[in-house]
């Protein structure tokens, strides 16, 4: 193993262990396809409230980024409980044909010209009702598809996926916009999600790990908020996601408002930036799926970087250079969301899973109601750059409580 060739084969192959197994791989296939579209039509969805809705309101974009995410966390229990006890293939299944067909929807308003703010407002509350099913179910899909033994390195290659797929979607989305118009992306989008759905038909159902089923016990809507209360490591770990997940991950109003406001672009210059921030999460995810299974410290210290990174990307004077910094500070993200992700996951007894999941993704997703619209709001009154330093100090206060964390448990004794 001193040969340095062999080495770097066996770090490729360790990185990437998880695409053997063939229900992976055509999920992660279907998937990339499906998730072209879904950036394509964030970046849509973004410029038709910013620049076509409204005069540059990033409050407005908050409000949508509040509607869509917002769900998940009045759904949790229902939907933690659903993930449990269903066939998530199936369930999954419905929930990307309901998301399809909320894509259709909105592009033929669009291309009509009938859309106005209060439907997209609609569509944004309609796919967040669905995302609250979907999200935990995608999640630990995960594990049924390769197993707890390569879960982490499956997390961070579906991770690899999805911000792969930012690399190509905005930039494309850019060019579309500006060519046939915002109503054409959404149209496209609607079309991607037969890729994931074929996939999802196309999976050998004997190869799956499946999970002990959950327990009937009395009181289960409830029961991963009491499991949650008995794992302190959990707690701390969702507290940090709460608080990056809040105020430093509203990525839509932070680029979209810096390329629109601060640096005068168009569309395209919009779309270029979010491909730069993909550019970053990839490699932080595909930094993640090389790793050995995530600790605290870890969460720590990318929540730190996070938090340092977004800060000097604040102040940077040209969109040459904040586009270099959103690679770092894509890269920074991806890293803490991710070993978030296999940390709550692996840490999690299996019949639980899909309930503490449930109340993952309601942090991760549910909590930007709260600082979606504060973030634009801030964008608005005292310049976008302001509201991205805001969102990076959410990453120290993070940092913070998980080094106080560490440093209390490494002082107690065995």
């Amino acid at each position: 193993m001193n040969n340095p060739t062999v080495r770097i084969k066996a770090r490729i192959g360790n990185t990437f262990r998880s695409l053997r197994q063939y229900n992976f791989r055509i999920w992660v296939a279907g998937s990339l396809i499906s998730n072209i579209g879904t950036w394509m039509q964030r970046i849509a969805q973004d410029w038709l409230v910013l620049a076509e809705l409204t005069h540059h309101s990033g409050t407005s974009v908050g409000v949508v980024m509040a509607l869509q995410f917002g769900p998940p966390i009045l759904l949790m229990p229902l939907a933690g409980l659903v993930v449990d006890r269903v066939d998530r293939r199936r369930l999954l299944i419905v929930t990307q044909a309901a998301m399809a067909l909320s894509a259709l929807g909105l592009g033929l308003l669009v291309i009509s010209g009938h859309v106005s703010l209060w439907q997209v407002y609609g569509f944004a509350t309609w796919v967040g009702c669905i995302s609250a099913f979907d999200s935990p179910a995608r999640q630990t899909f995960v594990s049924e598809l390769v197993g707890d033994s390569d879960l982490p390195n499956a997390v961070a290659l579906n991770s690899s996926s999805f911000n792969g797929a930012q690399l190509i979607g905005p930039a494309v989305a850019g060019v579309l916009i500006t060519a046939v118009g915002a109503g054409w992306v959404f149209i496209i989008n609607g079309l991607s999600f037969i890729a994931v759905i074929a996939s999802l038909i196309r999976m050998r159902v004997d190869q799956f790990h499946h999970a002990p089923e959950a327990t009937a016990a009395k009181g289960g809507v409830l029961s991963g908020l009491h499991y949650i209360q008995k794992r302190p490591d959990l707690i701390i770990a969702l507290v940090m996601l709460f608080l990056v997940g809040t105020y430093g991950l509203n990525f839509s109003i932070f680029v979209s408002t810096m390329a629109v406001t601060t640096f005068h672009g168009g569309a395209h210059v919009y779309g270029m930036l979010s491909s730069m921030m993909a550019i970053g999460s990839v490699l932080g995810a595909l930094h993640s799926a090389g790793r050995s299974p995530p600790r605290l410290s870890v969460l720590t210290l990318s929540a730190f970087g996070f938090g340092a990174v977004g800060t000097i990307a604040a102040v940077m004077p040209n969109v040459l250079s904040f586009g270099i910094l959103l690679v770092a500070l894509g890269a920074m993200a991806q890293l803490f969301t991710t070993s978030t992700n296999s940390l709550v996951q692996l840490s999690t007894t299996p019949s639980m899973r899909g309930r503490v999941m449930a109340i993952y993704i309601g942090i991760f997703l549910g909590c930007t109601p709260f600082g979606a619209p504060l973030m634009g709001w801030i964008a608005d009154a005292f310049g976008p750059r302001w509201s991205l330093a805001m969102g990076a100090a959410s990453g120290f206060i993070a940092a913070l409580v998980g080094a106080v964390y560490c440093a209390r448990k490494s002082l107690r004794p065995d």
